[in-house]
């Protein structure tokens, strides 16, 4: 059976990645202030680092779910 994308599959598709995205997201800034208080706080940086590449690859995902739509 052959899997056709069409625009409803796409624009689901963008939209768990932007779900899957914000949950990493909150997941690694909620670490780093853990990991701050721990004493790791070079390690938080670098987790809120992630945190924030994550946010502008989602941002990325969201201009393409609204490319889609139009």
């Amino acid at each position: 059976m052959k899997d056709t994308l069409d625009e409803d599959k796409l624009e689901h598709l963008l939209g768990h990645w932007i779900e899957h995205n914000e949950s990493h997201s909150q997941s690694f800034n909620d670490w780093a202030e853990k990991l701050e208080t721990a004493g790791f706080g070079n390690v938080a940086e670098q987790i809120r680092q992630a945190s924030a590449r994550m946010d502008e690859s989602t941002e990325y995902l969201r201009q393409a779910k609204i490319s889609v739509t139009k």
